[in-house]
């Protein structure tokens, strides 16, 4: 249908503008914050887009709805204003016939925002966590300053003084904690170190000169000494060890549909579940906010309903941390999409209630 693909093709050049220009407004204020740390020397420069490309499912989870809403809006407004909307309703298409022959594009986006949901957040949440910790272990001498104490992972590191090609270093302090409650955390000081790099190893291999090695064992009273001439000391980088996530935003949606009785792992799938639905109502929203008179431009009510269907999102995330707290149950989410599914049904409905109510409200006045 000839206006079908008219409406499709403005809505989607529309909507992926603005998704685009809100994607790079967060994440630009994102890549500025990872460049501060990475000036800092607490992050290797050349991961920043790596990591910026596997934080952008989870950002584009919020940008998505809203974009498709605001494009929407800006479709429809364009419409009114220009007396487009008038020529159609002259020709027996209203609004809400518009609405429906948009409803497979809208179950398109919906897809899209199902996968992002349930499936690209959390690899990427995975993956950026690989990313950061593989890198904080496999650069922990890379990211040594002079007279500066550097945490990298589960070691601490300081050195007097560091050569230009950051092979020799002098005065030596190394701190490693132990990943085990039974295993002692390690002291090293040494008066000198010196970086090998051996071949087919990413590892970071030190040869320490003169120094003393300790073995602490937290909250107990004891420790072992032992006095070195030579040392060598290698960190891994743990390739091949598997990161479990602890934050239930990276955990795959398998995972969490086995341990659904949790009410942290309840509000994290009922997000994922019922996230998606935010595009319908979004064009039910869009049908009911964006009828304007041309005179009053199709700007005009566009701030304020960027807001309300903003708030949709705000309750989505509020109930998130209501479940999580056991506070309230996964079917808050449905409830709270029906409730602005509702009210977005009944405005567009206006000016057919609106005489109704009226009369009815004369009748029981007489």
């Amino acid at each position: 249908m000839i206006i079908r693909r008219y409406l499709v093709k403005q809505v989607v050049s529309t909507s992926l503008v603005v998704i685009a220009l809100l994607t790079l407004i967060m994440m630009g204020g994102r890549l500025i914050k990872y460049f501060g740390v990475a000036a800092q020397g607490r992050l290797d420069a050349s991961i920043l887009f790596s990591i910026v490309g596997y934080r952008l499912p989870e950002f584009l989870t919020l940008i998505l709805p809203l974009g498709f809403f605001i494009g929407l809006m800006l479709v429809f407004g364009r419409l009114y204003v220009d007396h487009e909307m008038a020529v159609l309703n002259g020709s027996g298409v209203s609004r809400h016939q518009l609405a429906r022959l948009l409803i497979p594009m809208t179950l398109v986006y919906m897809v899209c925002q199902s996968v992002l949901m349930l499936w690209m957040t959390p690899w990427g949440l995975r993956e950026f966590e690989k990313l950061t910790t593989t890198q904080a272990v496999r650069t922990g001498f890379d990211l040594v300053r002079p007279r500066e104490f550097i945490s990298s992972g589960p070691y601490t590191i300081y050195a007097g003084s560091l050569s230009e090609d950051r092979k020799n270093l002098k005065d030596i302090f190394f701190y490693q904690r132990a990943t085990k409650e039974d295993k002692p955390d390690v002291m090293i000081l040494a008066k000198e170190a010196t970086r090998v790099e051996m071949a087919n190893d990413t590892a970071n291999v030190v040869d320490l000169v003169q120094g003393r090695r300790y073995e602490i064992y937290p909250g107990q009273p004891k420790y072992t000494q032992a006095e070195f001439q030579s040392y060598r000391l290698r960190l891994e980088n743990d390739k091949d060890v598997k990161f479990e996530s602890s934050d239930v935003g990276a955990l795959p949606t398998s995972k969490l549909l086995d341990k659904s009785n949790d009410p942290v792992i309840r509000s994290e799938l009922g997000w994922r579940l019922f996230g998606p639905f935010t595009i319908i109502v979004a064009l039910m929203m869009s049908v009911a906010l964006s009828e304007v008179n041309p005179r009053q431009g199709r700007y005009y009510r566009l701030i304020p309903s960027i807001f309300i269907f903003a708030s949709l999102i705000v309750l989505m995330i509020a109930i998130k941390t209501r479940i999580s707290r056991g506070e309230l149950d996964i079917w808050a989410y449905p409830a709270a999409l029906l409730v602005y599914a509702i009210a977005a049904a009944l405005f567009s409905r206006k000016q057919k209630l609106g005489p109704k109510i009226k009369k009815q409200i004369k009748r029981v006045k007489l």
